[in-house]
């Protein structure tokens, strides 16, 4: 057999042990990171090349995405700030979240002890898909939400509302020159004290990210890993799209498993390695192929 069937071979293998897992799990957490945008057509923003291909701008100053996502650009140049995330938020804004999302919801819809999710993705494409905010836990924030500037400018006469965090959704749209990335005035405001919002994002070297609302997503997401792991029944981390650059997700999805009898699905065209000796699942194929594989599976066997 030659190596190519030899793979192919082995991918069906291991699409047919996920679509078991689901079937016969009680409960879902799905673990996502950036590429489980891309099939929505989201850019990932992998290595440096990634960025400057979708913000040229940004290569022209030798700008990553360490050094463009942190906070003191807000204050040192609050134009280029927001040309960056206001371009971001209106593209997650435009963009439809994929069909594996409600894949995905079904899954978990359908299994006795629910189903949650754990994210670093700051688009809020799981509420936009129809996932409950009280099943989401967005770790890095979400740009669907803003906060004051001018919590980080000590000194100066205190806002109201500087702890406070707010919907973006209320005519947020901000007009880009993709040109310089620059966005054009006026640029979002607090409404305590009419100064500079920004995104309740956690930035690199970020010590003004207002924490709250991400605190109680992880009080609740907790709360259900706790219920699942309390049981003995068997339960599916579905994990999409993330990689080691950043692993904050893949070790949520590793320490849950590592607490009971939970299988881990890692769906990663780039780095697919799972852990242990044989009980995870390896698919090194995209989000949305990977989950309607399975999902076919699931279909065809409850006929």
């Amino acid at each position: 057999m030659a190596q190519g069937d030899t793979s192919m071979t082995t991918l069906q293998a291991n699409i047919v042990r996920a679509a078991a897992a689901v079937k016969n799990s009680s409960a879902l957490l799905v673990c996502a990171g950036a590429g489980m945008g891309v099939d929505s057509g989201l850019p990932d923003f992998r290595g440096p090349e990634g960025l400057w291909k979708a913000y040229p701008p940004l290569k022209k100053r030798g700008l990553t995405l360490p050094s463009i996502s942190t906070p003191h650009w807000f204050e040192d140049d609050p134009a280029f700030a927001w040309g960056f995330f206001g371009h971001r938020m209106n593209l997650y804004n435009a963009t439809t979240p994929h069909d594996g999302f409600n894949i995905l919801r079904r899954w978990g819809g359908n299994m006795k002890l629910g189903h949650a999710v754990y994210t670093s993705n700051i688009d809020g494409h799981f509420q936009r898909a129809g996932f409950a905010e009280e099943l989401v836990e967005e770790c890095h924030g979400s740009l669907q939400f803003l906060q004051c500037c001018q919590i980080s400018r000590p000194g100066t006469q205190e806002c109201p509302k500087s702890e406070e965090i707010w919907p973006a959704d209320n005519g947020v749209r901000l007009e880009v020159d993709e040109a310089t990335l620059n966005a054009k005035t006026p640029l979002p405001s607090c409404p305590g004290c009419g100064g500079l919002s920004r995104p309740n994002v956690l930035m690199f070297m970020d010590r003004t990210w207002v924490p709250d609302r991400t605190e109680m997503q992880g009080k609740r997401v907790d709360a259900f890993i706790d219920k699942i792991l309390g049981g003995k029944e068997a339960f599916v981390v579905v994990e999409i799209g993330a990689g080691l650059a950043v692993p904050t997700v893949r070790m949520k999805s590793e320490y849950t498993v590592r607490q009971s009898n939970g299988t881990l699905i890692r769906i990663n065209p780039r780095e697919p390695e799972v852990p242990g000796n044989g009980d995870h699942v390896s698919l090194a194929i995209g989000g949305l192929d990977a989950l309607q594989r399975i999902d076919a599976i699931l279909e065809s066997s409850a006929r």
